[in-house]
């Protein structure tokens, strides 16, 4: 049986014919607390983003505007998600290698975390990454 290593989840979409609203609260739409949140723009093209995995801190990706994919890695198999509405977000557990790539001109990544940085809590190195599996 194949099982989904990340999820995608439906955030609150208020229609408005004067502009949508898109709102995300934690423990509530967010499955976690958020201590952290950043976004990543103007990424050139071709070039990715990502490539490592946390020991503890739990993410949601939202593509804020544009598109762009993102492929999960659990150390026994990939699964590669497009990530184009602001209305959606993708959760990302500890444990799981992260590679953001093919990012549409002016796209933006906003990530909720569940931890604030600490470097201690990445691997960056894939080959460290199998081997904490």
């Amino acid at each position: 049986m194949k099982t989904e290593i990340g999820r995608i989840i439906e955030l609150k979409k208020i229609v408005d014919p004067r502009g949508n609203l898109t709102v995300t609260e934690e423990m509530t739409d967010v499955p976690f607390e958020i201590r952290r949140v950043y976004w990543v723009y103007d990424v050139p093209s071709g070039e990715s983003r990502g490539g490592h995995a946390h020991k503890h801190c739990r993410e949601l990706i939202v593509a804020i505007s544009g598109s762009f994919h993102v492929t999960l890695d659990d150390g026994t198999s990939k699964e590669t998600y497009l990530l184009n509405h602001p209305y959606q977000g993708l959760v990302v557990e500890t444990g799981i290698w992260r590679t953001l790539d093919d990012f549409s001109s002016g796209a933006v990544c906003l990530v909720l975390a569940s931890d604030l940085f600490e470097e201690e809590d990445y691997i960056r190195e894939y080959e460290e990454f199998l081997k904490s599996k």
